[in-house]
């Protein structure tokens, strides 16, 4: 938990979102990932934000991404309906024919991201 009460691992990527923000955007959490290709992802209360970091040249890309574009987020898991669903930290988001795939610490990290870009996306 940091500043403001919102969720977060590194002060530094919330920093970078809150340098981006539009006027009267609110932050809802800023989670750190794990693997190749994404650095992090942010939630806030009009799009998703996704730092993509598999450019050539050590090339970073920031991504937004409006919930109105998602057409879907799915837990990525390799364990079946019976097992725990959550158990891999990794979701999937669905923009057209582009999936961004963000892999996480902790499964709360990718229960909270998930039903974030529900919600959001139901709307």
């Amino acid at each position: 938990m940091g500043r403001g009460g919102i969720p977060h691992d590194r002060s530094g990527q919330l920093k970078q979102i809150e340098s981006g923000l539009l006027p009267g955007e609110q932050i809802i959490a800023v989670y750190d990932a794990v693997g190749t290709g994404t650095g992090f992802i942010g939630l806030t209360d009009r799009r998703v934000i996704v730092q993509d970091t598999s450019f050539v040249g050590k090339r970073v890309a920031i991504t937004s991404i409006p919930y109105s574009k998602i057409s879907s987020v799915s837990v990525v898991s390799n364990r079946s309906w019976a097992g725990s669903f959550f158990s891999s930290g990794a979701i999937a988001i669905h923009v057209g024919t582009q999936i961004y795939e963000v892999e996480f610490r902790g499964e709360e990290k990718t229960h909270h991201v998930h039903n974030v870009i529900t919600d959001f996306i139901a709307r």
